[in-house]
């Protein structure tokens, strides 16, 4: 992950931590959405924004997206390096496998950070 996108990264993590903590979970996952598309091509900081997805969900009381975040927990493990849908926020309101539009703010960050990236079939040789 580049310097540019990891602080756009870290920083939404930080205002979802920051809304959770004043108990405004909505404005949190829409934060925590953010960082999603952000980081969901890394493994760890994909299954990290999860996690706090299911907290999130956890606190509303939505069992979809508890069970949901669960599911998306193992496949971001698994898959993050294989394949992701660009632009999906994360949420089990949507379709795990669907490609979103990216906005705009964002697309800057992920397009450099795509130059940069190395294929996966060359960081296993």
């Amino acid at each position: 992950m580049n310097p540019a996108l990891r602080a756009a990264y870290q920083e939404s993590l930080a205002a979802a931590r920051r809304q959770f903590a004043r108990g405004d979970y909505r404005q949190a996952f829409s934060m925590l959405e953010r960082a999603h598309i952000l980081g969901q091509h890394y493994v760890w900081p994909h299954v990290w924004v999860h996690g706090w997805m299911l907290r999130v969900g956890w606190q509303l009381r939505q069992p979809r997206e508890v069970l949901g975040q669960l599911l998306r927990i193992v496949a971001a493990a698994v898959f993050s390096r294989l394949w992701v849908p660009d632009g999906n926020t994360g949420g089990s309101n949507v379709s795990a496998l669907r490609p979103m539009p990216i906005p705009e703010d964002l697309r800057a960050l992920l397009d450099a950070d795509r130059r940069g990236r190395r294929p996966l079939w060359r960081s296993l040789g």
